[in-house]
């Protein structure tokens, strides 16, 4: 995944979710191994997840600003579907431009299972120079070469759950930690309270990270690199067909 260039019953009941969540393989750091149980009956055909809506049709428009100048980022929610494992994915177009030359498209498989998780299965990745692609790095497909899907959102986040994105060893191994559930945020879009917000980081590249900001109904509307560079993307406009 890309960011700049997440009673006494009651108790019980709460840890049994919990154990399992982590048998499954939903939480995980970056000591723990993973392998998570993925059954195609335990998902469905829609991602409504309030924090990571993916309606076909919607197209997200971001703009900011990586230490390589002015970029601008493209997100659209495609019609078309792709099937991962037994699940089908749904296909999401992100591209990303620079001083106005496109220097990567993206085609993202996402799912969303019965308890509203929002599992990441993978991308088809382009970076482009001059019109011409250069490199397919960071493609990975989940089944295959020993990756596994991970999970971009959970249906039930909580401060300090930690989980993995994505998993191909050495290649694709992002990760996110929630951090507050009552932010507010202002973009050009608009201003938002209540917002999610995650760290994202990934051991493949030590001392960088960025916080991702989603709003309940609209997805994500900020990126902000807090560790080992500067930048930011904001959502700018969200255009439906």
């Amino acid at each position: 995944m890309k960011g700049i260039a997440l009673v006494a019953v009651g108790a019980v009941a709460v840890v049994a979710v919990v154990l399992t969540a982590y048998v499954a393989g939903l939480f995980s750091n970056e000591g723990v191994p993973y392998a998570p149980v993925i059954n195609p009956d335990d998902f469905v055909d829609q991602i409504d997840n309030p924090y990571l809506p993916l309606v076909p049709g919607t197209t997200y428009i971001y703009e900011g600003v990586s230490e390589d100048g002015a970029e601008r980022n493209e997100v659209q929610v495609t019609n078309d579907t792709k099937v991962i494992m037994n699940v089908t994915c749904i296909v999401v177009w992100d591209r990303v431009w620079l001083e106005g030359d496109l220097i990567e498209e993206t085609f993202d498989w996402y799912a969303q299972d019965k308890d509203g998780n929002v599992w990441y299965f993978g991308e088809d990745s382009k970076e482009i120079s001059n019109g011409v692609v250069v490199s397919t790095e960071g493609s990975w497909e989940a089944g295959v070469d020993g990756a596994q899907p991970g999970i971009v959102m959970l249906g039930t986040p909580a401060v300090g759950d930690e989980y993995r994105q994505e998993y191909y060893k050495g290649e694709a191994e992002d990760m996110a930690e929630v951090l507050s559930l009552t932010e507010s945020v202002t973009v050009p879009h608009g201003s938002f309270d209540d917002c999610l917000v995650t760290k994202d980081w990934t051991p493949l590249e030590k001392g960088v990270a960025e916080n991702k900001y989603y709003a309940q109904g609209v997805g994500l509307v900020k990126e902000l690199a807090v560790e080992g560079g500067t930048g930011y993307m904001e959502l700018v406009d969200v255009i439906t067909s």
